[in-house]
């Protein structure tokens, strides 16, 4: 299910926390999309997508912690990559690797964003670096390497 509204008046400090209050509720995605309402006032998409059971827990949340005095939503199709999670070993430490598969297939693998970050910062290197060797011993374990 998205849930949706259009937001005009409300203090850009409150969107972090939406944001936040959604994902800790169990939203699959919050995003926020700039559009132009009434009167030619720029606004804020709040977009939310969910699980149908959720629906009425994230209608509340929208209606409690936003301006908004209403909300839209519908149904929608969703298809996602099987994913899974592998610890590889880097230089660096270890690395925790979101890995995507289509068809029994690994289409695509992330270095986990925080771990690479902490292991960067420890190290004295560029994000990138650790990324990068993360994305290489996962390569490498799977023999592609």
């Amino acid at each position: 299910v998205v849930i949706e509204t259009n937001i005009d008046d409300m203090s850009p400090q409150v969107y972090g926390h939406l944001m936040d209050e959604a994902l800790k509720r169990g939203a699959l995605d919050c995003y926020f999309t700039p559009v132009q309402m009434k009167k030619n006032r720029p606004g804020v998409l709040v977009s939310i997508l969910c699980r149908l059971s959720e629906r009425e827990a994230m209608c509340e949340l929208l209606l409690t912690e936003t301006t908004t005095l209403g909300v839209r939503f519908y149904e929608v199709l969703r298809r996602a990559l099987k994913r899974d999670t592998v610890s590889v070993e880097t230089k660096f430490g270890a690395i925790d690797v979101k890995v995507a598969c289509l068809n029994g297939r690994v289409v695509k693998e992330m270095p986990e964003y925080e771990q690479c970050r902490a292991a960067a910062l420890k190290a004295g290197v560029a994000l990138l670096t650790v990324e990068a060797a993360a994305r290489a011993a996962f390569l490498k374990s799977q023999g592609d390497g």
